[in-house]
């Protein structure tokens, strides 16, 4: 332990700086913690308090750069890939979405604060073509903000952090134990959210051959796109003749849906988790004929059904 305390005060800028980037393209790395002890290694004379805020600034910026312009380019395809890796699949984009929506560029300083929406904000920015001047200048305000208040943290309790990193010298093996166990527990605690959240979604899907073959026989289903507005602006594609519906607002807006008819939901995220709460709002109602599609919009366009562009 006293080795790797060693490492931090002799490498501590290079580790602020590349531990924060791996934070920002989206690892479970502790950049913010490391911040706060820079900055008690800072007030205690053994750190550069100045490098460490350049270097986690540039940092925020080179890493939220890079999504950005994954998002200009992919569009909807990198809001997928990042509900695919998130704790609650699509949350995090509609609630991004929201706060860029109301608050454009300054959403990003809110965002750096954000755990779940920090990494989807900049992405969402490119997506929704946010023009590149704007988003250097806010994510700029928003890194130095952020770095700043958790480096001005570990100043003001530079003694406390400092008799922490000597406990752990002297505790040696010991305090490794101790760390490793706080992570495993951190790992554990994430992926029983992620399951109570996967049983959240458990209920009955209507597939794409099912929803065609009601097509086909003339039982006119009702299609109704969950997405948000967001999504559908990055994402144009839609099934043709489909409903539009705001999954906060869906029991609001089932007073004008149909209950003889099969209600068919789909978004386009993972295990279908926007169409499948919305569908089980539904069930709570009393619709029992709600289904989220499987597979969503991207499985009935594989399967060769049309889709229009909103």
């Amino acid at each position: 332990m006293r080795t790797l305390i060693e490492l931090l005060v002799q490498h501590g800028v290079l580790l602020v700086f590349l531990v924060t980037l791996a934070a920002r393209v989206g690892a479970p790395v502790p950049a913010a913690p490391l911040l706060v002890v820079a900055g008690g290694l800072a007030a205690a004379g053994q750190l550069s308090g100045a490098w460490s805020f350049i270097v986690a600034v540039l940092a925020n910026l080179l890493g939220d750069g890079v999504w950005y312009q994954a998002g200009r380019r992919f569009g909807h395809r990198v809001m997928r890939l990042l509900c695919r890796v998130s704790l609650s699949p699509d949350s995090c984009v509609r609630q991004s979405e929201s706060l860029i929506e109301r608050w454009g560029g300054s959403a990003l300083l809110a965002a750096k604060f954000l755990p779940g929406i920090s990494v989807v904000a900049a992405p969402m920015a490119g997506a929704l073509g946010m023009p590149l001047a704007r988003f250097i200048g806010f994510d700029l305000i928003a890194g130095a903000l952020w770095s700043g208040v958790f480096l001005a943290l570990g100043l003001l309790l530079s003694t406390q952090i400092q008799q922490v990193l000597d406990m752990l010298a002297g505790a040696g093996l010991l305090a490794g134990l101790a760390l490793l166990l706080i992570v495993i527990g951190l790992v554990l605690r994430r992926w029983w959210q992620r399951r109570q959240f996967m049983r959240a979604l458990e209920m009955p899907r209507i597939s794409v051959d099912e929803a065609i073959a009601l097509v086909e026989q003339g039982q006119e289903p009702v299609f109704i796109d969950v997405r948000a507005a967001a999504s559908r602006a990055a994402d144009p594609r839609r099934i043709p003749g489909a409903r539009l519906a705001e999954p906060q607002r869906i029991a609001e807006q089932a007073r004008s849906l149909p209950r003889d008819r099969e209600l068919v939901l789909y978004c386009n995220c993972p295990n279908e988790a926007s169409a499948a709460l919305a569908a089980k709002a539904l069930a709570q109602l009393g619709f029992t004929r709600a289904r989220a599609l499987s597979g969503g919009l991207d499985g009935w366009e594989a399967a060769g059904r049309p889709v229009a562009l909103a």
